[in-house]
């Protein structure tokens, strides 16, 4: 049975202090999950997301550096088809069930919920979960859902359907050992696991323990108050802006299958009556190509996190910041993709698509809205096997330029808005760890949008390769760089770059490439948009900017009309001499 809140009046001091435990909770467990997990991938990276849901699966609390991309209540999803698989009855104390499945979830299948029933005498009162990227999961290349070649799911390694990986307490053998066997790290991935179900048990307990000292009806009436403040939250919001409709678009620049043909993103988003509609009926169709996801985790996420970061972005996220949040879309879109369409890139495409939902409201938000940010992953793989013999994967991400603002510069170089506070692994671990030289990581000079104020600075890294091992990159958005706003420019598109060592250089976008002892490979993120015409910007900074090596002499007088050293001594009179020019329509494109 589900429990139920009685009628009874609960002192509002206590319901308080049970709503701030609540969320506390998977914040506690989060910081255990990091600690003991295996793999960089969860322990340095942070790919994974804790949380507690209520009986229906509604999100009630999820840990605070959680990936935004798993905000959009995915660990609800799990738990939801749990519901509808099992019902709530065959769902017993010391349970712990799995789901990785892409029609439920939406999202590539390396992301794997693991959940556990909470109930307060017999009666259901919600699942403590934990959703962790795992490692290897089978598929066509190793870390399985990072090609940017598969056609269809099933080359992307093993899905779980809703099952129970521990039964009463017990441990179902025969899941581990599929789990185990399906994987090209086990000791990895094992150990990740146990980290996984230790989250689990802990934040039952933990749960328990909230319930043992305030009772389970306080429990439940916190729930329902969390849920309902955070809607009103969301309605007030809406309800200060003018009804209406607003459009943007961008594009991506293909799915790595058939090349040259961009990836359509047409948004229109209206408020209307307290309520924000999200239409990606202008979306490309599904993909041949691994960048679709289902509309759960592709259409509705992208939504929910435009919503929470527009409206509702200091406080605790919950199921009742979304319950204002409509999603249209057709079936069969990239973001409303079937059960087996690939999706191992599902989260390349997101940050992309949520800039643009967010650059549709640029005009009622009235200079709110900054300029595009770098916008996509840029997920690149190191795998081979280390001197010890061992296979290994490393993995990293683009860090970019997040785009300007109305007053001040864009900030970064940081990650997508997808990825919230997802970490750089250590230069300094990640070469006591592999097989390569990491010879330089510094901030890629010119690539922040002129403006009035300047979009942040993209990244160049530089890897030296010690042995023959394999690359694998996905560099996106080079045809849609990060756009301007009012006047300001883009900023710079992304780049990659292989050299041999025998001097024969070619470029990197979608693919995977063998790479040979003494080769180096150049990753070039991207810079944020630029906000404000940038003849407009103060010459002061611009020499700053330049004394500080973040805009080139010649950058400085073709972008800003700004004279100035290489040790950024300002010289004002050619400064004036070359705005007047350019006021006059000379010497400026």
């Amino acid at each position: 049975m589900t429990a139920k809140a009685t009628t009874g009046s609960i002192d509002p001091i206590e319901r308080q202090i049970v709503r701030q435990r609540l969320i506390a909770v998977p914040n506690l467990i989060e910081k255990n999950v990091e600690r003991t997990s295996f793999s960089l991938l969860v322990r340095e990276y942070k790919d994974y997301a804790v949380g507690f849901v209520d009986a229906r699966g509604r999100l009630v609390a999820q840990s605070k550096y959680s990936l935004p991309a798993f905000v959009a209540n995915a660990i609800g999803l799990a738990v939801q088809a749990g519901l509808r698989e099992l019902g709530p009855e065959a769902m017993h104390e010391g349970d712990v069930l799995i789901c990785s499945e892409a029609a439920v979830l939406g999202k590539h299948i390396n992301d794997v919920v693991a959940y556990t029933p909470v109930r307060a005498g017999g009666e259901l009162l919600g699942f403590f979960a934990v959703l962790m990227h795992w490692v290897d999961v089978g598929g066509a290349v190793v870390g399985s859902c990072f090609s940017p070649h598969t056609t269809d799911v099933f080359q992307e390694g093993i899905q779980f359907p809703t099952v129970k990986l521990v039964s009463r307490g017990e441990r179902v053998r025969d899941i581990f050992r599929i789990i185990e066997t399906n994987t090209r790290f086990p000791r990895l991935l094992m150990g990740d696991l146990e980290a996984q179900l230790g989250g689990c048990r802990m934040g039952h307990d933990l749960v328990q323990e909230i319930v043992a000292q305030h009772g389970a009806d306080a429990v439940l009436g916190a729930i329902d108050e969390m849920i309902a403040d955070a809607d009103r939250a969301m309605e007030r919001a809406l309800r200060a802006l003018p009804e209406g409709t607003w459009r943007a678009s961008s594009f991506m620049d293909d799915d790595g299958v058939r090349l040259g043909e961009p990836i359509r993103i047409d948004v229109a988003v209206s408020i209307a009556d307290g309520r924000l509609v999200v239409d990606l009926s202008g979306l490309s169709e599904q993909l041949a190509g691994p960048f679709n996801a289902g509309r759960d985790g592709g259409a509705v996420a992208v939504a929910r996190m435009a919503a929470k970061f527009l409206f509702a972005g200091t406080t605790p996220v919950n199921e009742g910041d979304f319950l204002r949040v409509d999603v249209v879309i057709p079936d069969g879109r990239f973001l409303s993709a079937r059960p087996d369409a690939p999706v191992g890139g599902a989260g390349n495409t997101s940050a992309t698509v949520v800039d643009t939902i967010i650059a549709a409201l640029a005009p009622v938000l009235e200079g709110r809205v900054p300029a595009g940010h770098h916008g996509i992953y840029g997920t690149h793989t190191i795998s081979g096997i280390a001197e010890d013999g061992e296979r290994f994967l490393s993995l990293d991400a683009m860090s970019g330029g997040w785009g300007a603002f109305v007053d001040r510069d864009g900030p970064g170089p940081f990650r997508s808005m997808t990825h919230g506070d997802v970490r750089d692994v250590p230069v300094e671990l990640q070469e006591a760890s592999y097989p390569y030289r990491i010879e330089a990581k510094r901030l890629r000079v010119d690539s922040g949008g002129p403006g009035r104020f300047r979009g942040g600075l993209g990244i160049e890294k530089v890897y030296r390769f010690d042995r023959d091992l394999a690359l694998l990159a996905k560099i996106e958005r080079i045809g849609c760089p990060p756009w301007g706003v009012d006047g300001g420019r883009p900023g710079m598109s992304p780049a990659g770059e292989l050299i041999a060592a025998t001097g024969e250089r070619r470029s990197l976008g979608k693919g995977q490439w063998p790479v040979r002892a003494g080769d180096v490979a150049r990753i070039l993120s991207g810079g944020g948009g630029g906000y404000g015409d940038p003849f407009d910007r103060d010459p002061r900074a611009v020499a700053e900017d330049v004394r500080l090596g973040l805009v080139s002499v010649e950058a400085a007088r073709r972008d800003y009309g700004v004279a100035v050293s290489a040790g950024g001594i300002l010289d004002m009179p050619a400064t004036l001499a070359a705005r007047e020019e350019s006021r006059r329509g000379i010497g400026r494109s």
